[in-house]
């Protein structure tokens, strides 16, 4: 196992007051609602929430696949779907009066459509009683089943995101032997042709190299994929993937500017940038020209 490698200043983050958004938490909690956000103790809490968006994690807390990067709870859940998620997330959207949600969620190789229907449910159900509200779908790779991948489309998602994760010769070790390269690629691509804003995520800092992630860059490009973010990898436990290194902001800035010369619409590029971070910054009827920065 490699040494930790200490961290450096700009990924040292203040501790947030214990009081900020108390009653919201309470008020969540009663209910038997979470984010990815508070679960996962995100730096950019504060400023997602007040800026009206946030991350909700459906189709439970047990994951079918084991990535080792990834320190969400791995296991067979045998098929239980809590249909109660559907009202309940509608439920938060109101309560929190977010204008942009984010919906995501742990596989689930264990159901038949590895939860595409019940993902589209969520997905109709807000648009239904909130249909200003934009929603974001982080979804799971359906096993590449392009089926399962058309009931997620037919719910018209504001964006359909799914995350390759890495360079393709990190993919594994890094993901599960189940998910792959390709497979991300493919699925991006039927989001595209679907006509849907396509957007996916890269954590840097595990071997990579910078001409990698420029061909991933391309890779990514030549599918159509609309939206990318770079952020840094942080160990969560010593039995995950060691950090390699930890990039600098102006390599994070280097990062930014090399997507968008190679055409991406939209670019969140830092050390504590992750999938979601200013998701709903993205606005599908700004140019291309507009945005860049």
């Amino acid at each position: 196992m490699s040494e930790r490698v200490p961290k450096p200043e700009w990924l040292k983050v203040a501790g947030r007051r214990n009081d900020e958004f108390r009653d919201l938490r309470v008020a969540l909690k009663e209910r038997g609602l979470s984010t990815v956000c508070a679960e996962a103790n995100c730096p950019n809490l504060t400023e997602c929430w007040s800026q009206k968006t946030a991350t909700i994690m459906i189709l439970g807390d047990t994951c079918t696949r084991g990535c080792r990067f990834c320190n969400v709870k791995t296991g067979n859940p045998r098929g239980a779907l809590d249909l109660k998620e559907i009202v309940h997330t509608v439920e938060m959207v109101g309560m929190m009066g977010l204008n942009y949600v984010v919906l995501t969620s742990v596989d689930r190789d264990d159901l038949p459509d590895h939860g595409a229907a019940h993902f589209a449910s969520v997905v109709r159900a807000i648009h239904k009683t909130y249909p200003e509200t934009k929603v974001e779908t982080l979804v799971p790779d359906f096993g590449g089943d392009q089926d399962r991948m058309g009931i997620l489309a037919a719910s018209r998602p504001y964006v359909a995101a799914q995350n390759l994760e890495t360079v393709r010769r990190l993919t594994h070790p890094v993901r599960d032997v189940r998910a792959g390269y390709n497979t991300t690629l493919t699925c991006l691509e039927f989001y595209k042709k679907q006509d849907l804003i396509t957007k996916t995520s890269l954590m840097v800092g595990l071997g990579e190299t910078f001409d990698e992630l420029s061909e991933t860059l391309d890779d990514l490009r030549s599918v159509g994929t609309d939206i990318v973010t770079f952020g840094q990898y942080l160990q969560p436990t010593r039995n995950h993937l060691a950090v390699e290194r930890h990039y600098s902001p102006d390599e994070f800035l280097e990062l930014k500017h090399l997507a968008y010369k190679k055409g991406f619409r939209f670019v969140a590029s830092g050390p504590l940038v992750r999938s979601s971070y200013r998701a709903s910054d993205f606005d599908a009827s700004i140019p291309l020209e507009a945005i860049h920065g």
